[in-house]
């Protein structure tokens, strides 16, 4: 609880609310980084999900990638990390979803080596933000094509008020959150007791 509300009063006190529901962290979560405040929100997460039989930490790059290495870290895993853009280093098998990003309002073939993720692992999804949820419905359909077990979803923030996180839980996808927004005006935001 102590973490919590410590990055609560942080998004108060840094984030900045923007035009079209948009909450500007850069200050310290996925631009610049509180590396303290990020170690703990790992751990936290590593908590979360012990006993779990993860083996691998997934995310999408590129603001995913810190919290999702501050996880992985803490839980002695390997991350692997969707890529958005096809590169000469990516060939063979490749596990391919297309997400639509909320904040970039942008659709992107998202692909990761089929040789990073298998029907063996199970995999724990971890990203900084979660609106809509289609970043992670894009992670998800990749760990169902390596034929992965899926553990689960770990944020750092959740924009509770627009309902991805909730649909995902109604869909029986343990999502946990460090710190769910309820509602956001264009001056103020409320959290959603945890």
């Amino acid at each position: 609880m102590v973490l919590i509300r410590e990055l609560e009063q942080k998004i108060l006190a840094q984030g900045k609310i923007l035009p079209g529901e948009v909450l500007q962290v850069g200050s310290f979560l996925n631009q610049q980084i509180d590396t303290m405040l990020l170690k703990q929100m790992g751990d936290e997460i590593a908590r979360l999900y012990e006993g779990n039989n993860v083996t691998k930490v997934l995310t999408i790059e590129a603001s995913g990638i810190a919290i999702a290495y501050a996880a992985a870290l803490s839980m002695r895993l390997p991350l692997v990390f969707a890529k958005k853009h096809s590169s000469s280093n990516l060939s063979g098998n490749l596990l391919t979803s297309k997400v639509f990003s909320y904040t970039h309002k942008q659709s992107y073939d998202i692909m990761v080596s089929g040789d990073f993720i298998s029907n063996e692992d199970t995999v724990l999804i971890v990203d900084d933000f979660l609106a809509k949820g289609n970043a992670l419905a894009g992670l998800i359909e990749i760990v169902n094509q390596a034929g992965a077990e899926l553990a689960g979803c770990a944020i750092a923030i959740e924009k509770g008020f627009q309902g991805g996180g909730d649909a995902l839980r109604a869909k029986g996808i343990r999502v946990e959150s460090l710190a769910i927004i309820d509602s956001m005006t264009d001056d103020s935001l409320k959290f959603r007791p945890q």
